[in-house]
């Protein structure tokens, strides 16, 4: 089974480096944890920690001091690319997919953010449900599309290839 990633494309008027510091270890900053989180109903998010480096875990930490793990990073290149294992839920055994983001200098002083999220055929009989999640409106396109364009100073609309 061969699965299309998803892929995301936004404009920010905020140099690479700003970009890709805001999108990794800024992340709390922007990341909608109101509506996207590992946290159980008496749980509040305190902090998103996404440590430097390849080897670097994504989680999350709540209020009570429980961490709700999401991924590793695999690569760390900055300013230019980040790629990470993803798996924000707590389903025992089911894979990870994968996520890669890539900050390029735009001609206007900003930077062009890419983000494909890929790897779907890991989750087998899963695989097209969870990406449909992940290509909704509710998904990539509230957290990338709006709400990291918005933290980096861009608008809510994806640039168009």
């Amino acid at each position: 089974m061969n699965v299309e990633p998803i892929r995301k494309r936004l404009r920010v008027p905020i140099e690479p480096t700003d970009a890709f510091r805001l999108f990794t270890v800024d992340m709390g900053s922007w990341w909608p944890y109101a509506t996207h989180s590992r946290a159980e109903e008496e749980q509040t998010v305190a902090q998103v920690v996404f440590e430097e480096g390849a080897g670097g875990r994504i989680y999350e930490i709540m209020t009570d001091g429980t961490e709700g793990y999401w991924g590793t990073v695999t690569a760390w290149e900055p300013p230019y690319r980040v790629v990470f294992d993803w798996r924000p839920n707590d389903r025992v055994g089911q894979p990870y997919t994968e996520v890669d983001v890539t900050f390029m200098p735009g001609d206007d002083g900003g930077t062009v953010v890419e983000l494909e999220h890929r790897g779907w055929e890991r989750l087998g009989e899963q695989a097209e449900e969870a990406r449909k999640e992940y290509a909704a409106d509710t998904g990539w396109g509230l957290v990338f599309d709006q709400a990291f364009a918005r933290a980096a100073g861009g608008s809510d609309a994806p640039a168009r290839r």
